[in-house]
């Protein structure tokens, strides 16, 4: 496997090393912003399997149901400007809560917002200043 592919003069990260390096920045903050919050529950006895198995379901939801919940509610987030859209995201978390059972959980309403704004947010800082530098330093380079 090659980690620098070259195509039509541009060079390029492997796709599978690119998810990679996204995967372990959200699994990172994930740990981190739940961590904070004692309304947060995550399996203490695999942890770490737990929050990889918690950030690849998110990451599933977010390409596979979070595009159709955000069309559907285009009207109601353009008359809050935009407010709604945090909500979208506690229903992805509370999807995966669903979905994981006993191994996570989010006890409170508002903690659950403020954890998905936070981890919207983080994840959004971390892409533009580490992440993609990252990747462009690579095309730049080759």
């Amino acid at each position: 496997m090659h980690l620098i592919i070259k195509e039509k003069n541009k060079f390029r990260l492997n796709r599978i090393l690119e998810w990679f390096i996204y995967m372990i920045c959200y699994l990172i903050i994930f740990m981190l912003v739940t961590t904070c919050f004692k309304s947060v529950y995550i399996d203490k006895n695999n942890y770490l399997l737990y929050s990889v198995l918690i950030v690849l379901i998110i990451y599933l939801l977010n390409i596979t149901v979070k595009p159709i919940f955000v069309k559907l509610t285009i009207p109601i987030t353009g008359m809050t400007l935009g407010l709604f859209y945090p909500f979208i995201n506690y229903f992805i978390l509370k999807l995966t809560d669903w979905i994981m059972r006993s191994h996570f959980d989010i006890k409170r309403f508002w903690i659950g917002v403020l954890v998905a704004l936070l981890i919207s947010g983080i994840n959004l800082v971390i892409d533009e200043f580490i992440i993609n530098p990252i990747i462009r330093k690579v095309k730049k380079n080759g």
